[in-house]
């Protein structure tokens, strides 16, 4: 049943006459009354029966108007709390984030949100860069956490914003045995002939450790594909791969690992993204909110974990 008709029934029953209730909605007499005869046609009743000089609501008008006034009462409701949404942040904010965001950064943004808008439902989805970008174009989620590395940057969509939260140095791990790990750093284009340990095959982490390498003429021979740095770590102590490892999300360094510096410096850089145009008070709370638990400004590195951290593995030459 169209709704305008169903306000129009709804006005005659709370003001008493056809005349009342056009005033009432500012509209002529007769066009309340021709609403009427619809809604009538819509129904399948009679709705309205003459009373002297005015009309009245029949048995089936009285049971239509209750009806009618529930469901504007519910729009009205409906409305209010859309207004409400546009003043505070409220209600649901769906979140995408790469692992080590996920890990480190969220639980500590989650918090916050907890905190300063507690009417605020936020849920989060793990992934890589290449499924969460197009998830926020679509609309499938409202903010969105990715890396960039500056040696392979991520392709930010046209119809996204986006700030940094974070800018950290990207290392190289060894096993502790190997040549290259009693230096204090090394040179990207001495990386020859090492096995890797990388990110999934096809993800925008594996593109910039091949991207990194290829740069300064080096292929790497990559070995292991894990979408973990906990697992890379623990190859690499292994003695059967090195890695690139961000300070970001990084887990205390295991035995049999040496962490060295690059030549020049890897950077990458954290990004919190959403749809140009939708930064409604439930995303800006979001945005906010992951500006606050990400640590030191945009600009600022992270502090180096120890250079190494024990000696309990082997590697040398080929094995790493």
């Amino acid at each position: 049943m169209n709704l305008d008709r169903l306000r129009a029934l709804h006005a005659v029953s709370a003001h008493g006459s056809i005349a009342a209730a056009a005033e009432a909605m500012h509209v002529t007499p007769s066009g309340v009354s021709q609403q009427l005869a619809k809604l009538e046609r819509e129904a399948g009743h009679t709705l309205l029966e003459p009373r002297g000089r005015g009309v009245r609501l029949t048995r089936a008008g009285h049971v239509l108007a209750g009806h009618a006034e529930r469901v504007l009462a519910q729009l009205a409701a409906a409305a209010a709390e859309l207004d409400g949404l546009r003043a505070d942040a409220a209600g649901p904010v769906r979140i995408g984030a790469i692992i080590t965001a996920a890990r480190t950064v969220l639980p500590r943004a989650l918090t916050v949100l907890r905190e300063r808008h507690p009417d605020l439902s936020p849920t989060l989805r793990e992934g890589e860069a290449a499924n969460i970008l197009p998830s926020l174009e679509r609309g499938d989620i409202d903010v969105a956490v990715v890396e960039s590395w500056d040696t392979a940057p991520t392709p930010m969509p046209a119809a996204v914003s986006h700030l940094p939260l974070s800018r950290d140095a990207v290392d190289l791990a060894l096993p502790s045995r190997h040549p290259l790990a009693r230096r204090r750093a090394v040179g990207l284009d001495e990386l020859s002939g090492l096995r890797w340990a990388a990110w999934t095959a096809g993800t925008a982490c594996e593109r910039q450790t091949v991207q990194t390498l290829r740069d300064r003429n080096v292929e790497p021979d990559i070995v292991c594909h894990v979408a973990d740095y906990r697992t890379q770590l623990a190859f690499v102590a292994a003695g059967l791969a090195a890695a690139f490892v961000p300070r970001l999300g990084r887990d205390p360094v295991p035995a049999g690992v040496r962490i060295l510096a690059t030549r020049p410096v890897i950077h990458q850089s954290v990004h919190v993204v959403w749809r140009t145009g939708r930064a409604g008070p439930a995303v800006e709370a979001c945005v906010e909110a992951l500006r606050a638990a990400a640590g030191p400004p945009p600009g600022e590195e992270r502090a180096p974990l120890p250079v190494t951290a024990g000696h309990g593995a082997t590697g040398s030459g080929r094995g790493a």
